[in-house]
């Protein structure tokens, strides 16, 4: 199997000993998403609502950087951090999609990377 790591500058950068994303068997996996800006490295101001669309931008910048879009996502993940967020977090993410939703799952737990409130992955079929 041909596996080929995905990088781009237009999001953040690994935090730790991982790639962004990897492509692997016509799938692609990109690893979580906080809500920081890759030019200042800081999460999003302004709550779960913010870091949430932060997360889903440095999303389009990896699917763009694979020649692909939101509507080649097949399965999100959502980690929250307070599950009370997720009201909140479902308003944002569900203007992200047009209308085919992928598979997903969401989970409260206890602590994100950097305090985060909110971290998104997904895999692609592309």
């Amino acid at each position: 199997m041909d596996i080929k790591v995905v990088s781009t500058t237009a999001a953040p950068a690994a935090i730790g000993p991982y790639s962004q994303g990897i492509q692997a068997g016509g799938l692609t996996f990109f690893s979580g998403q906080l809500g920081l800006d890759p030019a200042t490295g800081k999460l999003a101001e302004g709550g779960v609502k913010a870091q949430a669309e932060q997360s889903l931008k440095n999303i389009a910048a990896l699917l763009a950087a694979v020649g692909a879009t939101a509507s080649d996502i097949v399965k999100t993940t959502i980690f929250l951090v307070d599950i009370a967020d997720f009201s909140a977090v479902n308003e944002v993410y569900g203007k992200f999609f047009d209308g085919a939703y992928p598979a997903r799952s969401c989970v409260a737990v206890h602590q994100l990377p950097m305090n985060a409130l909110v971290e998104i992955e997904v895999v692609v079929a592309k």
